[in-house]
């Protein structure tokens, strides 16, 4: 038998690390027959993991690399391709690219960090010069207070069971025997956020969007010798979300 790091992917096929290309093949397509999501709607994770075992295996560079160092060469080498995460995540744990940080969704469903926002404000020669104060009505999305940003009743946010918490949704369809098509697409049922709130468990103050709109007035100092373009700063008056700021920048 042949010596490898790891079978994992080996047992999803049913085959030893031994096996042939035609008993790799033969023990695909027995298997991506009964799982194929239009025969077993309810496999589509089986169905991923059977296609992603077998490209791997069936592909010399690969295969070489996941036999000499199993699981982390895989996850060093990009195995399988980008996008590949949640694929990975059912066979071995773990994001692909989990090693590397998380972006910008903690791995406990915080939300994601929102972006900073910039502001034009027009000034005169003048009034970089000399300096200025004025005021800037600005609009922006504040925490709701009476559901403090939850969207709903205590216990109401769920994860949606559409695309399992992440937001997005992967397609996979298999054009021929190891080559599949992966299209990966915001999840409609829960707008990309992860989480859904069933209508009669909503706030009706925000309607379950968890922030409501608010309108501002900030007093902007522009200060003697100031130059175009430059940035003032005001943190945390952008939308509100974890650490954001918003920034003025000057426009004669």
């Amino acid at each position: 038998m042949a010596n490898v790091a790891d079978t994992k992917l080996y047992d999803i096929l049913g085959v030893s690390p031994s096996a042939t290309e035609n008993e790799l093949k033969k023990a695909y397509r027995k298997l991506a027959k009964e799982y194929h999501p239009d025969k077993n709607p309810n496999a589509g994770d089986k169905f991923k993991e059977i296609s992603f075992a077998y490209d791997v295996l069936t592909n010399p560079e690969k295969k070489e690399l996941y036999d000499r160092c199993g699981e982390q060469g895989l996850r060093e080498g990009g195995g399988g391709g980008p996008g590949m995460d949640d694929i990975f995540s059912h066979i071995f744990g773990g994001g692909l690219f989990g090693f590397m940080g998380q972006g910008n969704r903690s791995r406990n469903g915080g939300r994601r960090r929102g972006e900073d926002m910039v502001h034009p404000l027009k000034v005169s020669l003048e009034d970089l010069y000399n300096g200025k104060t004025t005021k800037l009505q600005l609009s922006k999305n504040v925490l709701c207070s009476t559901c403090n940003g939850q969207g709903g009743k205590t216990g109401a946010v769920q994860k949606c069971t559409t695309c399992r918490g992440r937001g997005m949704r992967i397609m996979i369809r298999q054009l021929a025997p190891g080559m599949v098509q992966q299209m990966q697409s915001v999840c409609t049922d829960c707008n990309g956020e992860g989480e859904v709130i069933s209508e009669k468990d909503r706030c009706k103050k925000c309607e379950g969007k968890k922030v409501v709109k608010e309108v501002k007035i900030l007093e902007v100092h522009v200060d003697k010798g100031m130059k175009h373009s430059q940035k003032i700063t005001f943190g945390g008056e952008a939308d509100q979300a974890p650490v954001i700021n918003h920034f003025l920048s000057l426009k004669r």
